[in-house]
């Protein structure tokens, strides 16, 4: 059944939960605590720089020369923003977020839950300077029973679970309008803040990601480090309707993946983040857990493809709590045609003549 447009975020929760008449409602709490931490990091994102960080951030960041507070990054700020609004209330076993090396223990003041909340809290921070859209992701896992049953601290290999085992994701982007697009697992929904009422309203009850597309965004600045494989993908797309594709392509890049994927979301296109040869000690540049598990499970939640190219990217057990992989999804059968390129053995190694040197001078 798809839910109807206007509800709100706690309404749409409470009819999902109808399909569990077991469920204890603590999924649902715990994702309205997150769409508030959201709705924080909203507000302080949209006063750009009239933020003012106060006379208790100056105690904590020092001054500068003329004796003024110093700003703290904003992706700090939204990160306490995530803690403070989810460790009080009872539904989580611990945290773990893009910012911080270590797992977030839940203090010995507050009841223990049975869920990992993992959180990047300010995607496309860079953006903000020029008003540009930004995001926060967030991923909410099971905490294994030992955990929960002892009421253990949580550790880093607690967290390290496939993007399958998720049992709810998504993000929040920052733009003309607040929206959270959300998964718990049942398709893709997304809700657009009213600020009059302080509410998510449901505005795009049944979002699908278009299989076929003419769209592609890249970062083309590494082109001198891409694979093969990749390559290949990029000069095709290029060559337009002359080329083997028989169609024009138009080229995006926001450098925020919270903006890249929810227009893929909403128009289809195809992203790609690839491993490459500029940090061969790194497998690709994109957190595993805190970002492209959760973009990837509401991709394929609304019918597109997430991959790293190589493999299905949801199927990975992860190594390391901040593991970087190469991150490729959005309309199915692109990433389905880039999977396909790196599997034929006719694929090997080639100057990509649309990005290679040139010269008027070259003999």
């Amino acid at each position: 059944m798809i839910p109807s447009p206007g509800a709100t975020l706690t309404h749409y929760l409470i009819e999902e939960r109808r399909r569990f008449p077991r469920a204890g409602g603590t999924l649902n709490g715990l994702i309205l605590d997150v769409s508030l931490a959201c709705k924080s990091v909203a507000r302080v994102v949209a006063l750009g720089r009239l933020n003012d960080p106060g006379a208790a951030d100056a105690a904590s960041t020092g001054a500068d020369a003329q004796g003024r507070a110093e700003r703290r990054p904003l992706g700090l700020v939204g990160n306490e923003i995530f803690i403070q609004m989810s460790e009080w209330n009872g539904y989580l076993a611990g945290m773990a977020s893009g910012n911080q090396e270590q797992p977030l223990q839940i203090g010995a003041r507050y009841r223990r839950g049975h869920y990992l909340l993992l959180f990047d809290p300010l995607d496309g921070s860079d953006n903000i300077d020029v008003n540009g859209s930004a995001g926060s992701i967030f991923s909410i896992l099971q905490a294994p029973p030992p955990v929960v049953e002892k009421g253990l601290d949580v550790t880093a290999a607690d967290f390290l679970q496939p993007g399958t085992t998720q049992v709810a994701a998504g993000y929040a982007i920052y733009g003309p309008a607040t929206m959270l697009v959300l998964s718990v697992g049942n398709g893709v929904v997304g809700f657009t803040l009213n600020p009059d009422l302080g509410e998510f309203i449901l505005t795009h009850p049944a979002i699908r990601v278009p299989p076929e597309t003419r769209e592609f965004a890249i970062d083309t600045s590494n082109s001198r480090f891409w694979e093969p494989p990749i390559k290949r993908y990029v000069e095709e797309c290029l060559a337009g309707r002359t080329g083997v594709r028989g169609k024009d392509f138009n080229m995006r890049w926001i450098a925020s993946l919270v903006a890249e994927a929810h227009r893929i979301l909403l128009r289809g296109g195809v992203f790609l983040a690839p491993r490459d040869s500029k940090d061969p000690a790194q497998a690709g540049r994109m957190q595993l857990l805190y970002e492209a598990n959760p973009i990837g499970f509401v991709v394929e939640q609304a019918g597109g493809r997430a991959s790293t190219g190589r493999q299905p990217l949801l199927g990975i057990t992860p190594s390391a709590l901040h593991q970087r992989v190469g991150l490729v999804f959005g309309s199915r059968h692109e990433v389905e045609r880039i999977e396909r390129y790196h599997t034929d053995p006719a694929n090997r190694e080639r100057a990509a003549p649309l990005f290679g040197e040139r010269s008027l001078f070259r003999e």
